[in-house]
This record gives C-alpha cells, structure tokens and sequence, in this order.
C-alpha cells in the first residue's frame, strides 16, 4: 500500500475511534466561533491597567517623590586631610618628622529657603498624584469614544448586509424577468451594477469596523487580542441636562483644575524659596594641623556677603512662572466651562433628532420600502421605484445610528468635561 494512501487510512481510523469513544473533534467553524466578547467596562479596566499613559502617570509619580526626598536632604559635610614630611630648617634638627591635618566643613541652610523648597516639592508630588487621575479621566473618555466608534461601525455593516440581500433579491427578480422577455436587458445591467456597489460598500465598512478593532486593541497594549467582538449600545440620555446650571457647577474638585492648581501653588512656593534665598547659607568649618614643631585646632564660620547679587534674576523668573500658571488655570476653567456648554447642548441636540427617528420616522421608511418592494414583485412598479426607496430608508438608518453616536460622544466629552460620570 502506498505510504500516502496509507497515512489516510490511519487518519480516518484515529478519527472514527474517537467519535465511538464520545471524543468530539475540533472543528474549523467551532475554533472560528471561539472569539472572546468584552463589554465596555472589562475594555476601560484592560486600557487602564496597561496603557503606557498610566505608567507613564504613575512614573511622574514616581519622579516627584524622589523630588520631595531631595528636597527634604541636608547638604553633606565637607572632609578634607593632608599629610606630608617635614623638617625644622632654622635652626636645622637634622631629622624629619610627618606632618598632617584635617579639616571638616558643614553647610547650614537658611531654615525658610529649606522649607519654602519641601512645600515646593510636595505641591509638585499632589500635583502629580492627580496627574494620575486627569491621565484615567482621558484614558476613559478615548476609550469609550473608539467603542461607540466601532459599535457605529458595525451597525453599518449590519445595515449595509441587509441593503445587499435586498438588492441581490430585486436582481434576482429583474433578471428572471428578463429571460421570460417581460423586461428589458438594461435593467438586468441596471441591477447587477446595484448589487457590485452593495459589495463594494460592505468591503469598506468591514475593513472600518477592523481598523476601529485594532484601535481599541492599541488603547489595551495588546490585551483584547487580534480576533475578538464587542458586545454593548449606545447611551441615552434619561435625564435633561441643564447647560447654565452645569456651567455654574464648582470644578474645584475636576483633576485638571486640582492639577492646575497645584502647579500655581508650586510656583508660589518657589517665589518664596528664591526670596529666602537672598539670606545666604552659614558654613561652619573646623581644621586640626600636626605639623612640624606645632600643633593646633582651627574654628570659624563663612559668611557669603549679598553685595552686587541679591537674587534678582531669580525672583523675577519664579514670579513669571507663577503668572504665567495662574493664567492656566483662568483658561483651564474657562476651557472646560465651555466645554460643559457645547457637549451637554451637543446631547441634547442629537436627543431631539433620535426622538424625532424614534417617534415614526424610521417606521414610515421601512413600511415604504416594503410597499415599494411588494408592487415591484407584483409588477406593479419599476425597479428605480425600489432602489429609491430603498435609498431613503437607509439614509435614515444612517441618521439614526448617526444620532445615537453623536449622543454617546457627547455625553462621554461632557463627563471628560465635568470631571466624572453622570
């Protein structure tokens, strides 16, 4: 028996006696079908356990507390010594003896510079500490904003495989008419172009809906995997949202505002700092000498003396970064003022629109496109009757999935802007 023939044998042999043994075989559709699903929130926890702009975040984090650390060090003492030979040469001894000493330097910083300089690196280690929050408030918002993204994606996947079977199904029609001589051969032309443009239009949304797969796959660094689905809807909006009265809210407790605001309260400190710093630092130094003939212990204390510089350079560069952070923060507020305004009227613009599709828009359509389908089977219209209805109807599909991805961006882009959820 062939070595080929052979192997077969034994393949269907191995694969019989599992089947009789209850094994079950692994099939290409079954593996095909193992996709894992993921929710929005599993997505959010993957992004913010993994994304590099939380480690970076936390690695601020990091950098700041060693800041505090050097910012709270005393200056190290100063150790020096020295030794040598030695000779008395008037009047000369003949013998050599060695000579040595040390000396020991102690710099004492001015207290209020030293503490201007630790409150400067704590209001930089809370403003980084919130930095870590700000980074999760961002984080959240792209993330749901790529899902609602992809979950628009496949709506229109959804929307365009149904105006396919649709129009695949009026070809079908058309060119059985024409071969029984009851229509004429361009529409059978007509219809074959409708159904190579409904390909086409599948074609690109699928390939959105992998681009939108891999993005969201990115903000996880890898964690969703290559194949996977995502099961989830768009928000709505139960509650009316009052623009004036959200815009008035207190944004003190907003990570971008607390961050801000310890930044200002950093610059402040450092003001204060290079004003302490026109009182110099006290050295204090000892010395003891052996040298030939003599012995003897030095003190003393070194004074710099403030005559032609007195900080000046120094003051005016902190008191510009304090303006200059002050104004920051002015924008910040303003900045997200404006924001709270033009995303919670962006909700509930695209709120009215959905109701508007909700309350009988959507259903006219498609009970227009089922009409339109009906006497077009019944040879009642022509097939340009069918496609234009058939056109309408999914605009409005269109517009509808459209509004609710506008809702759900908004309503993300608002939370993102009053600092937390709704």
């Amino acid at each position: 028996m062939p070595t080929r023939l052979w192997n077969c044998v034994l393949v269907v042999t191995a694969m019989a006696a599992m089947a009789t043994s209850g094994v079950l075989m692994p099939s290409f559709t079954q593996a095909k079908e193992e996709m894992l699903t993921f929710d929005l929130d599993r997505i959010i926890e993957l992004a913010l356990e993994r994304n590099p702009a939380i480690l970076r975040a936390k690695s601020v984090i990091d950098e700041n507390e060693g800041m505090r650390t050097q910012a709270g060090a005393y200056p190290n003492p100063t150790i020096g010594g020295q030794t040598g030979s030695g000779a008395l040469r008037d009047p000369s001894t003949g013998p050599r003896v060695s000579e040595y000493g040390m000396t020991l330097q102690q710099t004492v910083e001015w207290p209020g510079m030293r503490a201007a300089r630790q409150d400067a690196a704590d209001a930089g280690l809370s403003g980084a500490t919130v930095g870590l929050d700000e980074a999760k408030l961002n984080l959240i918002a792209e993330v749901k904003g790529i899902f609602y993204e992809l979950l628009l994606a496949e709506r229109t996947v959804d929307l365009l495989q149904q105006n396919l079977e649709i129009v695949q199904e009026v070809a079908r029609i058309v060119r059985a008419r024409v071969r029984s001589g009851e229509g004429p051969q361009f529409e059978a032309v007509k219809a074959d172009v409708e159904v190579l443009k409904a390909k086409q239009e599948m074609t690109k949304a699928k390939n959105a809906v992998r681009v939108k797969l891999v993005a969201l796959d990115t903000l996880t660094s890898g964690a969703l995997g290559f194949r996977y689905k995502v099961q989830g809807d768009f928000r709505s909006l139960r509650d009316h949202l009052d623009p004036e009265r959200l815009a008035a809210r207190d944004l003190s407790q907003h990570p971008v505002i607390k961050r801000q605001s310890k930044l200002v309260e950093q610059a402040e400190f450092t003001v204060t700092k290079e004003r302490q710093g026109r009182v110099p630092n006290v050295t204090l130094f000892g010395a003891y000498a052996r040298e030939t003939g003599r012995e003897g212990v030095v003190a003393g204390v070194s004074l710099p003396t403030p005559i032609w510089y007195r900080q000046q350079g120094h003051i005016a560069a902190a008191l510009g970064t304090q303006r200059k952070e002050e104004a920051e923060l002015v924008r910040t507020r303003n900045e997200l003022t404006r924001a709270i305004n033009q995303h919670a009227r962006e909700a509930e613009t695209a709120q009215e629109q959905i109701l508007v599709y909700e309350e009988g828009l959507i259903k006219q359509a498609q009970e227009a496109l089922r009409i339109a389908q009906l006497s077009f089977r019944q040879g009642a219209s022509s097939l340009l009757d069918v496609l234009d209805a058939q056109r309408v109807q999914r605009q409005i599909t269109v517009d509808y999935n459209q509004a609710r991805f506008e809702l759900s961006l908004a309503l993300t882009r608002f939370e993102r802007a009053v600092g937390g959820s709704l």
